[in-house]
């Protein structure tokens, strides 16, 4: 039996992974391992390490090292920690393969440790653009130390193979986030209010805000525009409210964190939680009128919901985004003209651009079909066609 070891760092990257997880636990050929490791660990974060445990996981391995900053300084100390951290934890586990998703900096830290200690990776949605976070770049590293490449859609593909990756290792397997809304009995609106302890008005937004880290203007600036736009909306119509979560442990976070939290204090129909978990956060979008803000999960998840989003900003710049993505700018009216449009939208025929589940049966059936994890450590560079 082989051994794959995932690395989780955050609540929204541990339900795009869940699938993987279950599907690599039901295969006799694979030993699941599991590395939690950033947000998961911080009480200030909402401990969401027991969140993985209440969903019948081991973690195998803890890997503290998120400082109680979020500034450029405190973020970089943070990824030094996770490589020493990440370093122990591979020499412990001895993992065949090791499984990162995304672009946070946590990932970093684990895939250098992996690099070194000559531990191949497997890499899930590479390829994709943001241009308003230097997670981009994390994301563009994080794919030339990786192996195996499951990317989300075919232009995130053609991307990997420009870096010159052999495109026998690429794999357009679609969104595993979409494996998670299928396979979840979603909650209705009666029990998410039952277990948030809120009310639920007609017309819910769904919002979050994460700092846009290679923005030009504040983030907490683009905060209150945000603020003001939504208290001209619901003045307007009595029937919505605002449910927020909180925003990722990113350079200038915790600000963000400080003025939702006041922003939901001063207001009845706000209401503002640390972690909803996958369960409530999807069935919170299900009921939605809109989702609002930055957050990924707006283009990748809110699509087979058939739920329109307001994308703010250039956080998710160059993604891949379906019919019912609103982009829009920062200013107040721009996102207010945007809820006001998302609010009238038909999306009931709503294609998503990042597929329509069995994820993370591709996923492993591709991980099976491999017969040595160690042969693909010796990466030579291929040329794309052409260039």
């Amino acid at each position: 039996m082989r051994s794959i070891c995932i690395v989780t760092g955050t609540r929204a990257e541990y339900g795009l992974l869940r699938p993987v997880m279950r599907a690599l636990q039901a295969r006799d050929d694979f030993t699941l391992q599991i590395v939690a490791t950033g947000m998961h660990l911080s009480q200030e974060f909402g401990y969401t390490a027991q969140s993985i445990t209440a969903d019948g996981f081991r973690i195998d391995e803890k890997v503290e090292m998120l400082l109680s900053s979020d500034s450029a300084v405190g973020i970089t100390k943070s990824i030094g920690l996770g490589v020493i951290g990440f370093a122990d934890a591979f020499a412990r586990l001895a993992p065949d393969l090791v499984m990162v998703l995304g672009d946070r900096f946590e990932m970093l830290a684990a895939v250098q440790a992996a690099l070194i200690a000559r531990i191949p990776v497997a890499h899930l949605c590479g390829g994709d653009t943001t241009e308003g976070a230097f997670d981009e770049s994390i994301r563009h590293a994080i794919t030339k130390m990786s192996h195996l490449h499951f990317v989300s859609n075919e232009q995130a593909a053609d991307r990997v193979r420009q870096m010159g990756e052999n495109p026998d290792r690429v794999f357009n397997v679609g969104s595993s986030g979409i494996d998670a809304i299928l396979e979840l009995p979603l909650l209705d609106r009666h029990e998410l209010e039952q277990q948030l302890g809120i009310a639920i008005r007609p017309r819910m937004l769904l919002t979050t805000y994460h700092p846009e880290t290679l923005g030009t203007c504040s983030s907490a600036d683009q905060l209150g525009e945000l603020f003001a736009a939504l208290d001209t909306l619901c003045a307007e119509d009595q029937g919505c409210s605002v449910l927020f979560t909180m925003p990722n442990a990113d350079t200038g976070g915790r600000e963000l964190m400080r003025l939702i939290s006041d922003y939901a204090a001063a207001r009845e129909h706000v209401s503002a939680h640390t972690s909803l978990g996958h369960l409530r956060y999807l069935s919170a979008m299900k009921l939605a009128a809109a989702v609002v803000g930055n957050s990924s999960s707006g283009l990748y998840e809110a699509p087979s919901l058939r739920v329109p989003t307001v994308n703010i900003g250039d956080r998710q710049k160059g993604r891949l985004r379906a019919a019912s993505v609103i982009d829009c700018g920062a200013a107040r009216n721009d996102i207010l003209a945007a809820l006001r449009t998302a609010l009238s939208m038909d999306c009931s025929h709503t294609v998503n651009p990042y597929g329509n589940g069995n994820t993370a049966q591709r996923i492993v059936e591709t991980l099976a079909a491999v017969p040595d994890f160690a042969g693909l450590i010796r990466k030579p560079f291929h040329m794309v066609a052409g260039a």
